[in-house]
């Protein structure tokens, strides 16, 4: 391996290790925290998208790294609309974020994502194994504040809308190339037992735990319900 990549791939090591030891608890707070905030800056994730959203996955201060070889990683969660997709938002599973991206600035920026997850089979896919953006699951930027009603086709048809902020600025962003796969040691963690992310979002096998209040009534106060 060339010396530039092998010190690019150390760096991400050192970068990427303090986020993996992070408490999941506080990560599923802060994952409420950066919800909060971004549904309330002007021109944010448009309302219609919102609603017709399944599932909601949420991941704060992801890591990017570029090196001449890039990286992305991160820690979130994830809350579907319960009752079949048509209730109240469910107790969220902890989700991972993994991927190589090239064209990255050089040095490591921390960045907000939301994703939002458009129809069941997405949903299904990223909380039951690896999903690949842009491979497994079609992926797109997510138009913005009023931008919805001139989003493209290719948008519209996109089973993920994906957003980020970085610095203040909130846009649409493309995460194609980049995985999605649950995070099982995480979930563990949150709800004290062993529990598979489909069995917490899809089957209502665990209540929310008190980390996720501020996610939950967020998007219950934003979205209640559900727009086919």
């Amino acid at each position: 391996m060339e010396l530039k990549k092998k010190i690019a791939l150390l760096v991400l090591l050192s970068l990427a290790l303090p986020a993996w030891a992070e408490n999941a608890k506080d990560r599923l707070k802060s994952a409420g925290e950066a919800m909060t905030e971004i549904l309330n800056v002007p021109d944010n994730i448009p309302q219609s998208l919102l609603d017709k959203a399944e599932c909601v996955i949420v991941l704060p201060s992801v890591k990017k790294l570029a090196l001449g070889i890039g990286g992305n990683y991160g820690k979130g969660a994830m809350t579907c609309r319960s009752k079949n997709f048509t209730g109240p938002w469910s107790a969220p599973a902890m989700i991972r974020l993994e991927g190589a991206s090239i064209g990255f600035q050089l040095g490591g920026q921390a960045t907000d994502f939301v994703l939002l997850v458009m129809n069941q089979g997405g949903a299904k896919g990223i909380l039951t194994g690896k999903v690949k953006l842009g491979a497994d699951a079609s992926a797109a930027a997510g138009p913005k504040g009023r931008d919805a009603a001139a989003a493209t086709d290719v948008t519209m048809r996109s089973e993920i809308l994906s957003y980020s902020r970085a610095r203040g600025l909130f846009a649409g962003v493309s995460l194609e190339g980049s995985t999605l796969r649950p995070d099982n040691g995480a979930n563990k963690e949150v709800y004290g037992k062993e529990v598979s992310a489909k069995d917490i979002v899809l089957e209502g096998a665990v209540p929310p735990p008190p980390a996720a209040k501020l996610l939950l009534s967020t998007l219950d106060k934003k979205s209640p319900k559900h727009a086919k």
